[in-house]
């Protein structure tokens, strides 16, 4: 078996890709298949789920009680227990940005603390979600409280804060399921147990997103 040699850390890289049809256009992502070239056999046709990206935070109080919000999930046909959370769906928009909107839709909170907790691929073998996880802290109610959507999903969201160590012994006895909260809940421990040293500024680089959208991985809104 073959050793890596180089630096451990992700990087940009594209198979040359002999063609590319469009499966499905929806009003959020689209599905699309593409044939490409690996550097060995023959040509192989990959389907991807075009994203346009996420954001969410994981928001702690001043006693470190984490913030989540239980809300339902159709494709799942369950309710999850979140983080605020919300698409990147306004075109160019900034994801500091759409965190702080998302804390103010989703839980009427505002923030005056924000740090880069961590990012991640949601399910990078078949969608090019790129997903940015920020710590809020420093809480204050947002003016006029939590905003009416209208959505059919966000229409009641009832909150849950739970304790930093009690959330993540809910994630490791397997109670807590969404990406957000697992990934988030997670880093926020480690962070905590660092002393918030490793934290990243909240407007740090976010150079996978900028691949993706380079590349074309971005669904057309």
């Amino acid at each position: 078996m073959d050793e890596w040699l180089g630096s451990v850390a992700d990087a940009a890289a594209e198979y040359p890709q002999l063609a590319s049809v469009e499966r499905f256009h929806g009003r959020i992502w689209s599905v699309r298949s593409d044939t490409v070239q690996p550097p060995q056999g023959d040509p192989v046709v990959r389907d991807v789920i075009l994203h346009p990206g996420a954001v969410g935070a994981v928001v702690l109080d001043a006693d470190d009680r984490v913030l989540l919000l239980r809300q339902y999930r159709h494709p799942v046909g369950m309710y999850l227990f979140e983080p605020p959370a919300g698409l990147l769906d306004e075109p160019g928009e900034d994801p500091l940005t759409a965190a702080r909107r998302e804390l103010v839709e989703e839980a009427g909170l505002t923030a005056r603390r924000w740090h880069l907790l961590v990012d991640y691929l949601n399910s990078p073998g078949g969608t090019s979600e790129a997903f940015r996880c920020y710590l809020a802290r420093d809480l204050e109610p947002a003016p006029g409280g939590r905003v009416d959507t209208g959505e059919a999903e966000e229409y009641d969201l009832p909150q849950a804060w739970v304790p930093l160590d009690q959330a993540r012994d809910l994630v490791l006895a397997g109670r807590l399921g969404n990406p957000t909260a697992v990934i988030g809940i997670l880093a926020a421990w480690a962070a905590r147990a660092g002393g918030w040293a490793d934290l990243r500024p909240a407007d740090a680089p976010w150079p996978t997103r900028d691949h993706i959208a380079a590349a074309g991985r971005l669904p057309t809104i």
